[in-house]
């Protein structure tokens, strides 16, 4: 279900994440050979923001995606409890994760929002995680504790 709200956030907050997810979009990312930019923004349940981006490989394959970059950062920073986070890219429409990175967050955050961004951030949309990934597969169901904290 798609929502276009920002409930969990205040006005100043979300004009922040916003900021914060097109600049990690136009300032971070190594894209070479796509030229396609994303820019990804997660903030804990502790409520730190980490921000990441895409970055390429001439081996395609070894390139890695924003979210999974920025949520690696977090998790080696000792965070592993997603609040929220955000993605853009540089498209005219908001951008959804790609399927791997949808897999990636269910482990750190099974009911976080995602907000998607456009380029210019004038357009988004809220989703559920659950959303963009029902019927999930997590540590749950290899009878594994999540390490969320």
């Amino acid at each position: 279900m798609i929502h276009n709200d920002h409930e969990e956030l205040s006005n100043e907050e979300f004009q922040s994440l916003r900021e914060s997810c097109l600049k990690a979009a136009r300032n971070s990312a190594y894209c070479p050979y796509s030229k396609f930019r994303v820019g990804c923004v997660l903030e804990t349940s502790t409520g730190k923001r980490f921000t990441g981006a895409n970055v390429e490989n001439a081996s395609y394959g070894a390139g890695i995606c924003a979210e999974r970059a920025t949520i690696t950062k977090a998790v080696t920073e000792g965070h592993k409890k997603l609040k929220l986070i955000a993605i853009s890219g540089d498209s005219e429409e908001p951008i959804s994760p790609c399927g791997i990175c949808r897999q990636f967050i269910r482990e750190f955050g099974p009911n976080v929002p995602v907000f998607m961004f456009n380029s210019d951030g004038s357009k988004f949309i809220k989703v559920f995680l659950q959303d963009l990934l029902p019927l999930s597969f997590g540590p749950e169901n290899l009878g594994i504790e999540p390490a969320l904290q």
